[in-house]
């Protein structure tokens, strides 16, 4: 008797094709990852691994982003220590899941509203000078929540309005540092840079759980705080140190409004973008509340502690550095949309079975692909929305990029406590993977506008030609 192919056996079985839909992204995914494994041409079959390495940091040889990166390395650390001691502190005073919500939701709100308008401001002033002066007032911000820790009088408002403040400051200097890179490296290393910066993010999502862990446990969170606060002297001192070319002065004929207005027509008209971020807001409500409800699965469904929440956090930063990885190795935008949807659906998956595991080993281990998939979904799509962005736009598509990746986890945040404390963390975190999936596979659907906008940035990057002709709505219209 002859047997049907998998793919086609679930295709003629009542699911409609479904699971051969998932089956087949993940043999594509396979293939994908195969492939940039491989040399990247025949004649580099014996390529040695340091030439490889070259390959992977190429964006290194830039001396200002190595100072960059250095100087990240270690602030970065200290924000995920205050990252996690900040969500144990307010555990342990309130021991709810909505204020955990609540307060996830002070810091990340400012991106919903405010980040399309940091867009047009990055756009029109010395990026540099902006992100540094944002470093300033975040070290201050560790530096009084450290105090009020330390001293016995932090209270959950207190927490509450100063991770306020931390979000109105981050949503400006994200969207600076991430418009900074082209400054750095240019366009060609630019999806080597992303990459290579998600890998130092990580990098501190490991390193910082865990030291928050510790501190925690030891001695109390006022410590981590204060640690984030001296970890800002590193960037700001690199960022000192850095060489950059006299820019030329800013044109500001253009009103603010009319800046935001061209960003936003920009958006709307343009279809592979559209899709692009519309998929990034939707992971962002749906699956990265996750993050919110960790202490929830680290206490009550794991029954561990500080160190069970460090060992969580640290795991999805393993997973997110092999992804980060990933992404290093690739050399071109081939593939990158289908990248992106076999990504989600990976890390979904991982993340609904994440939800149904009561052993911490076995959290941990599914948290690698969660973190893995995750890392791969953002950096794709962050380097695909570069990549067919003209330059005068760059940091209004980064403020909407930032509204949607950064912006809509608060309403998510909302949602995740809320539905966190009526029905669960499991089943929360299990709901928003369903729809995650779902949303995955009706982008696969739409990706052949964001495929046709990548080879067209191919063609015209081989002709002298890096971006495409910008168009905006008005353009469309006649205006």
């Amino acid at each position: 008797m002859n047997r049907l192919p998998v793919g086609r056996a679930c295709e003629a079985s009542g699911y409609n094709g479904f699971l051969g839909r998932l089956l087949d992204l993940s043999r594509k995914f396979r293939k994908d990852l195969l492939a940039t494994l491989e040399p990247v041409a025949p004649t580099r079959t014996n390529q040695p691994l340091l030439a490889r390495l070259r390959v992977m940091t190429r964006a290194v040889r830039h001396r200002n982003f190595r100072l960059f990166l250095a100087g990240q390395g270690l602030s970065l650390i200290g924000t995920w220590v205050q990252s996690v001691a900040q969500s144990w502190l307010v555990y342990r005073l309130s021991e709810s899941p909505v204020m955990l919500g609540l307060v996830a939701f002070a810091g990340q709100v400012p991106y919903l509203f405010l980040a399309p308008i940091a867009g047009v401001v990055v756009d029109r002033v010395n990026r540099r000078k902006l992100i540094l002066l944002m470093q300033v007032f975040e070290m201050a911000q560790a530096a009084l929540l450290a105090t009020l820790t330390l001293t016995g009088t932090v209270q959950v408002w207190h927490v509450f309005y100063l991770a306020l403040a931390l979000g109105l400051a981050g949503v400006f200097e994200m969207t600076a540092r991430q418009t900074f890179l082209v400054e750095m490296v240019g366009k060609e290393d630019l999806m080597n840079a992303i990459a290579l910066n998600s890998s130092i993010y990580n990098s501190g999502r490991i390193l910082g759980p865990a030291v928050a862990g510790v501190l925690v446990a030891a001695i109390g969170e006022g410590w981590c705080f204060a640690v984030n606060a001296a970890s800002f002297l590193a960037v700001i001192v690199c960022l000192l140190l850095m060489r950059l070319p006299a820019s030329s002065p800013r044109e500001e004929e253009v009103s603010p409004l009319e800046h935001f207005r061209e960003g936003w027509n920009y958006v709307r008209g343009h279809p592979p973008s559209r899709a692009l971020l519309l998929l990034l807001g939707l992971t962002s409500v749906m699956s990265y509340p996750f993050l919110v409800l960790m202490p929830v699965f680290a206490d009550t469904v794991l029954h561990g502690g500080p160190q069970a929440l460090g060992l969580l956090m640290s795991a999805t930063g393993v997973g997110a550095i092999l992804g980060s990885l990933y992404m290093a190795m690739r050399t071109g935008l081939r593939g990158l949309s289908r990248t992106i949807t076999a990504a989600t659906v990976t890390y979904s998956v991982a993340l609904a079975l994440f939800a149904l595991s009561r052993n911490l080993h076995l959290s941990m281990l599914l948290l690698l692909p969660v973190g893995f998939g995750m890392m791969v979904a953002i950096a794709a799509t962050n380097t695909a929305l570069q990549s067919i962005v003209p330059d005068a736009l760059r940091g209004r598509m980064l403020g909407f990029y930032g509204m949607m990746f950064v912006g809509m986890t608060p309403i998510g945040s909302l949602l995740g406590g809320w539905f966190g404390g009526l029905i669960g963390a499991p089943w929360t975190v299990i709901g928003g993977a369903v729809i995650c999936i779902a949303g995955a596979l009706i982008f696969n659907h739409k990706r052949l506008v964001v495929r046709a906008a990548l080879l067209q940035v191919m063609e015209q990057q081989a002709q002298g030609f890096p971006v495409p002709v910008p168009v905006t709505r008005s353009t469309e219209d006649g205006q």
